[in-house]
């Protein structure tokens, strides 16, 4: 799964720790996210795409291989 989550933290100028205290998560999660490592649960996705103010399909994306 791709996502945009660096970009839209570079926009909304957070840190990984920022927008991990803000969803309630640690910063290493943000990392494994953002690494694609890690796919986040459906509430998780929903938190991100709700304190972005964006769809969670403008934040995540499925990938073919998906």
């Amino acid at each position: 799964m791709k996502n945009s989550v660096k970009i839209q933290r570079a926009i909304a100028n957070i840190t990984q720790a920022e927008l991990a205290d803000k969803i309630g998560v640690s910063r290493q999660t943000i990392n494994a996210i953002e690494a694609g490592k890690y796919a986040p649960s459906t509430v998780l996705a929903l938190k991100i795409s709700k304190l972005f103010d964006k769809s969670v399909n403008d934040i995540f994306e499925l990938e073919p291989t998906d």
